[in-house]
């Protein structure tokens, strides 16, 4: 059976493509093929037995060719849509014509259908070859182009294949369902040209060229309810957001009226209080529920800075939490992947522009960080602000950035409302099944400039024509009702006119009330910027039973002989010549708040080991590699305990954490740096969401980040977690930053943090050490743990007994006071007493002012740091200080000078300069003292 005469339609169409592969790579083709191929050629036979009605015969050649040419059009069909609604048909790619394969229109009509292997859709509608590869082309260049030829799993390709050319998503819209979207669309554009008119000039960042954005959320949302979501969130940008916020999230005409009308409000149109600063109306979020659902599925749209895809990683954290039940006592939460929809709307110049999205794509497999499926949506307007694609991207679609990670892509024409239905649907049923990204490459255009007050023919003006004499996508489809019989032109504008009538009786009410309401007072806000004492101690004998939980393993594991023995240290460090170390504090900490159901998740670059072999919260087995975490096995655990080693990645993964603690506040969220310094690839997230979220957006989140921050001379880049920015940042009770010096001091702060978390969450940013991690001088003992609280200033408990020789009050934070303390110059030193700062916002301004009237003959304070003097706490804590002393007495800083780079990049300056800062903080202290003012502090 060397040649077709054997094979029959179908069955000839089957061999022929397995000949075609094993041309191209005989390998891919189980040996009792390569065998037959062997043997086989169209020299061998070239007559073949085809279906019935049918011609009798053809050269193999031909069919080859045919095959050839319907798997083109299916690859590579897309080239040839008409995906933009102001051109004309882009130039077809030369493989989608038959002459390039040596055969002709006529050739083809000679041809059975079933040699292109067409089924169901194609197959019940044509019987030539002819007929089939027209409908192909139908299907896959018309007003939507299917990119999916990157993905690499076979029964992937296959399913999408057969969805695209058979499947449900094809079915055409009823007359009822023409008539909503007529209803939806005349909504859109009627809310557009309402606030075009009224607010004429002001900035909406308007959807118009690209409204079937809203049918396409209307679709995915009703698709996700009947598949069990009971929530989906939504990220976007600017364009678009207030269509949106309306229509599919159901805000008020009355609220989002009242942003251009000005006054801050809040989220429920109350006064806004007088420390919330608010911000423009096109980046604010809404919680809503979805109308036309089956059940109520909740939808959320995040708030979002100017930083467009910043949002991204944000919805992504907020959908994990929303699919974790944390209350699950163990190991990571089990996740309800249907219960939580993400979609994220992009920019076409943003998505392949900012690396965020990169970083939050690669996060999406990943066990720390997916989400079972994001949908995507660009809102392809085709210029970035004022920047054509040539010179945003070098790529040929907006989207491509999303084939390296696999994710099916769909372009469809925004103009055409029953191919985005189709696109959306699609979408909706691959997340389903597949729980993996889609992309869907909404084209359309953006009818004003980048603002309502931008003029767009400066830089476009051929483009920019052509959209003024362009119909809107309502009036086209419009015009397609009247033409079917649907509806009378004069229907079609009373759907209009209605949104119109709304409006106006929206504006009129709304200007009644700022009339009678002009917010002549501002409510004042009950958050207080010093933070309440919080009792954190844990009885010793519940440490002893968590210690000994904590180094009990499974039967039969077997760790790292050297790590065993450094984690049995642990059961000594209890004892009364022990000292319980920075890593063990931190196990002590969880472990405790886990059995007082406490969820906690900690995420970062080797945080499951620690970047400095400090933690070990995972452990593995020396002989067969598996892990073992013991907090997630904890006996008496009320609550779920996740632990993630992060991709190389700041950005996304520190918006994902931030994202996760604003979505579910009850669980204590950790993430920790590398190195400290690693926080500047999250700059943009710390600056926008969780420095500046409480008072712009009212959403609150008590994220911990871990940057480890010190300086041993390791170099510029390894020294500072540039404790200044952060400083720089805080006001208005926004944040906590704390730099503290002892285990104890970790292990309350770790736990004051998660007990507040109810009470008053805000994030805490701690200056985690590097060589204190197993320092002795940090080390504690059992009784300061299950004894007292975090203290934000440490007094000097040596300088008790020679309170009235001290004139030099030393205050200094963090890793530089065990350099001071444990030199030789502080026995010489009598007239110095050394305090630390333990907390530096909340600025501790009591607790200094305790220390300052401590010491009756004090006549100096000096300011002792190792950062440079630009750098670090001087430029914060200065002021401060000055405010609390009123002028009785001298600030004086101690350190090194301003300098442009962190820290020295060779180990003897690092070393001799830290060692000049020592001598200087001790050395010179005034001899006399002189008569105490009457005033102090």
């Amino acid at each position: 059976m060397s040649d077709l005469r054997s094979f029959h339609g179908p069955n000839a169409a089957y061999v022929l493509e397995l000949y075609e592969k094993y041309r191209s790579a005989p390998n891919s083709l189980d040996p009792s093929w390569r065998s037959f191929f062997e043997s086989f050629s169209p020299g061998n036979g070239t007559e073949v037995t085809a279906a019935a009605g049918a011609p009798s015969s053809s050269s193999i050649e031909t069919i080859l060719s045919a095959h050839r040419l319907a798997q083109a059009i299916r690859a590579r069909g897309h080239t040839a849509s008409q995906l933009d609604p102001l051109d004309g048909k882009p130039e077809e790619d030369p493989a989608l014509r038959p002459e390039t394969y040596g055969i002709t229109e006529q050739d083809l009509e000679e041809l059975p259908s079933s040699v292109v292997r067409v089924a169901g859709y194609v197959a019940s509608r044509t019987k030539t070859a002819g007929e089939a590869i027209r409908l192909l082309r139908e299907i896959y260049s018309g007003t939507i182009g299917y990119d999916f030829g990157h993905i690499s799993n076979p029964e992937e390709r296959r399913w999408l294949r057969e969805q695209i050319e058979s499947g449900e998503v094809r079915e055409p819209l009823t007359a009822d369902e023409k008539l909503v979207e007529l209803e939806r669309l005349s909504a859109v554009e009627g809310f557009e040209k309402f606030l075009h008119k009224t607010y004429f000039g002001q900035k909406r960042f308007s959807i118009e060229g690209t409204d079937t954005l809203v049918p396409i959320l209307d679709e995915i949302i009703l698709a996700s309810a009947a598949t069990g979501a009971r929530e989906v969130l939504i990220g976007m940008a600017h364009r678009g957001r207030l269509n949106v916020l309306s229509h599919v999230l159901g805000k008020p005409y009355e609220l989002i009226l009242g942003g251009f009308h000005g006054g801050p409000r809040t989220a429920d149109g109350s006064l806004a209080p007088d420390d919330f600063t608010g911000d423009v109306k096109y980046h604010m979020g809404w919680e809503g529920l979805h109308a036309g659902t089956s059940s109520d599925v909740k939808v959320t749209l995040a708030p979002n800075p100017s930083h467009l895809e910043f949002v991204d990683p944000v919805v992504m954290g907020m959908t994990r939490a929303s699919q974790d039940d944390t209350s699950v006592p163990g190991g990571a939460p089990p996740r309800a992947t249907e219960a939580a929809v993400p979609i994220l709307v992009h920019g076409d110049a943003a998505f392949p522009g900012q690396g965020v999205v990169a970083e939050t794509l690669n996060m999406s497999g990943l066990d720390g960080y997916t989400v079972s499926g994001t949908i995507h949506i660009i809102a392809n307007n085709q210029v970035g602000f004022t920047t054509n694609p040539s010179n945003a991207r070098s790529t040929r679609y907006a989207s491509d950035l999303a084939k390296g990670f696999e994710i099916p892509v769909v372009h469809v024409n925004a103009d055409d409302v029953e191919s985005c239905i189709i696109a959306a649907r699609l979408a909706a049923i691959y997340r389903e099944r597949y729980r993996k990204d889609f992309l869907i490459d909404l084209v359309g255009y953006r009818r004003w400039g980048h603002n309502e007050g931008d003029e767009p023919l400066f830089t476009q003006p051929r483009m920019y024509e052509t959209i003024r004499a362009h119909p809107t996508v309502r009036e086209k489809f419009a015009s397609d009702l009247v033409r079917e019989g649907l509806i009378t032109e004069e229907e079609a504008k009373e759907a209009l006119d209605r949104v119109f009538e709304r409006l106006e009786k929206t504006k009129a009410g709304l200007e009644q009330a700022v009339a009678t309401d002009p917010d002549s007072s501002m409510a004042t806000s009950a958050r207080e910027l010093d933070l309440p004492v919080t009792q954190s101690a844990v009885p010793a004998h519940q440490l002893v039973e968590l210690n000994d939980a904590l180094l009990t393993w499974p039967e039969g594991f077997t760790p790292n002989r050297r790590l065993a023995k450094q984690l049995d240290r642990r059961r000594a460090a209890f004892g009364p010549d022990g000292g319980i170390d920075w890593g063990h504090a931190e196990s002590l900490a969880f472990a405790s708040l886990l059995v007082e159901g406490v969820p906690i998740r900690l995420t970062g670059q080797d945080v499951e080991r620690g970047t400095f072999s400090h933690r070990h919260q995972v452990l593995f087995d020396a002989e067969t590699g598996e892990s073992y975490t013991p907090l997630a096995s904890l006996p008496n655990s009320r609550a779920s305990f996740e632990i993630h080693n992060s991709p190389l990645s700041e950005m996304a993964v520190v918006g994902f954490e931030y994202g996760y603690s604003v979505r579910d506040p009850d669980v204590l969220v950790l993430w920790e740096a590398q190195f400290g310094d690693f926080t500047n690839g999250a700059q943009v997230v710390v600056d926008q969401f969780i420095a500046a979220a409480a008072v712009k957006w009212q959403q609150t989140s008590g994220l911990v980040m871990l940057l480890p921050h010190g300086y041993e001379g390791q170099g510029p880049e390894h020294s500072s977690a540039r404790l200044e920015r952060f400083l720089q940042l805080a006001a208005q009770a926004n944040l906590r930053v704390a730099n503290c010096t002892t285990s104890a001091q970790y292990f309350h702060l770790l736990r004051r943090q998660a007990l507040l978390l109810s009470r008053d969450p805000r994030p805490l940013v701690v200056m985690s050490p590097k060589s204190l991690l197993r320092h002795p001088m940090a080390a504690s003992s059992l009784r300061d743990f299950s004894e007292g609280r975090f203290y934000s200033v440490l007094g000097d408990e040596e300088a008790s007994a020679r309170v009235a020789e001290i004139t030099r009050l030393l205050l200094c934070s963090g890793k530089v006071y065990v350099d001071l303390a444990s030199g030789d110059q502080r026995q010489n030193a009598p007239r110095v007493v050394l305090v630390r700062v333990e907390e530096l916002f909340p600025f501790p301004k009591e607790e200094i002012r305790a220390q300052i009237e401590m010491y009756p003959n004090l006549q100096e304070i000096v300011w002792v740091q190792e950062e440079p003097k630009n750098m670090g706490a001087w430029n914060f804590i200065e002021p401060c200080l000055r405010t609390l002393v009123e002028g009785h007495l001298p600030i004086r800083y101690e350190g090194r000078p301003g300098r442009a780079s962190p820290a020295e990049g060779y180990s003897y300056k690092h070393a001799a300069e830290q060692a000049r800062i020592v001598s200087a903080a001790w050395e010179g202290a005034p001899e006399r003292p002189r008569q105490r003012q009457a005033k102090r502090a």
